[in-house]
């Protein structure tokens, strides 16, 4: 589980590694309405929700922080990836089946919060899916800046499975 965590933040630092910091904060209009960069710091801000939450005894990913210098720094970027990775690789198997409530807004017309009963293990599933899925959207931004973009960046752990799997039987 931790492991499979590590491999995904590991993406981001790849990815972090070979960019520069005009690509990352660039927007590319009318495709797009935010920079890779602003993509990095919503993983990182989630991410940073569950570290809180687990302190606190409450997840609540609608607690962001727009507009933080993460976005406009790679070199930032990389460093909370450091941070998260070292507070997930102190995790125990208990910890990972720690019970904690998550907090999140559900409707768009009115400010309407749930609250429910969670596991650790469960909100990292999330966020490490949640962080993959902005990775694809991250890749696209990469593909409309330049057509050197690694293929493998965003790919979720199935489809890299379904993938080997289809590679290996051609």
């Amino acid at each position: 589980m931790i492991t499979s965590q590590i491999e995904i933040l590991e993406q981001a630092r790849l990815y972090l590694r070979s960019i520069t910091q005009e690509e990352y904060v660039e927007i590319i209009s009318p495709n797009f309405i935010s920079s890779a960069g602003s993509h990095i710091r919503h993983i990182i801000d989630h991410y940073q929700s569950v570290i809180s939450g687990i302190e606190s005894g409450v997840i609540d990913y609608d607690l962001r922080l727009r507009g933080s210098k993460v976005e406009e720094n790679p070199q930032l970027a990389l460093n909370k990836f450091d941070e998260i990775e070292a507070w997930m690789s102190n995790l125990t198997h208990s910890d990972l089946n720690q019970t904690i409530s998550l907090s999140t807004e559900v409707s768009t017309s009115t400010k309407e919060i749930q609250i429910v009963q969670t596991s650790l293990a469960r909100e990292l599933i999330f966020v490490g899916s949640h962080a993959v899925h902005h990775y694809a959207m991250i890749t696209q931004i990469t593909f409309a800046q330049t057509t050197t973009a690694n293929t493998s960046f965003g790919i979720a752990p199935a489809t890299a499975t379904y993938l080997r799997e289809k590679n290996a039987s051609a």
